[in-house]
């Protein structure tokens, strides 16, 4: 068995959860998240606590008994508390600015950077060289910084780009003569 699942998720107050039709819900100040559960995991909810347990003795079981105790963990962390990651633009002339639901970008290209933030994911930039991504889904976060991050990732000589704001960039030595 995972060691992962020994322990319990404790939902704090504000959070609810349900287990219905396959799915595990949880609704909290933040928003409602849902996932679909594998027959493999018996999900147990009682006095604001939820375990986790393999339904059978076979090696996947316990793996996902782990897996699904690590996303509903997430899961009621974001619907109460909320994700967030900070990324920083690094290089002149390098800024962004959110604009509703879509995120301005100048990364040095010939033409400004458009790009349109999925449901459930917001951006901040409280200076032009900072964005804030926040949401309750912790994989949407991730892979919205991933993507915004994509578009000009640190580049190994001067460290420009964009990046992770607890990234560190190992900058190489120029080429000598």
């Amino acid at each position: 068995m995972s060691r992962v699942a020994k322990n319990p998720v404790v939902v704090p107050q504000g959070a609810e959860i349900n287990v219905a039709n396959g799915q595990i819900t949880v609704k909290g100040p933040l928003g409602t998240l849902t996932q679909a559960i594998n027959a493999a995991v018996e999900i147990k909810i009682d006095a604001g606590q939820v375990t986790f347990a393999a339904a059978n003795d076979s090696r996947e079981a316990g793996a996902l008994s782990g897996t699904y105790r690590a996303l509903v963990a997430n899961m009621v962390t974001g619907v109460t508390k909320g994700f967030e990651r900070k990324l920083t633009l690094v290089g002149v002339g390098y800024k962004a600015q959110a604009q509703g639901e879509s995120l301005n970008l100048s990364l040095g290209f010939s033409h400004p950077v458009v790009y349109k933030l999925p449901a459930g994911v917001k951006a901040e930039t409280p200076v032009p060289t900072e964005i804030l991504i926040k949401g309750a889904d912790r994989q949407k976060v991730g892979q919205v910084a991933a993507e915004v991050r994509a578009y000009r990732p640190p580049e190994p000589y001067k460290g420009k780009g964009v990046r992770y704001a607890d990234e560190t960039v190992i900058l190489k030595e120029t080429k000598k003569k």
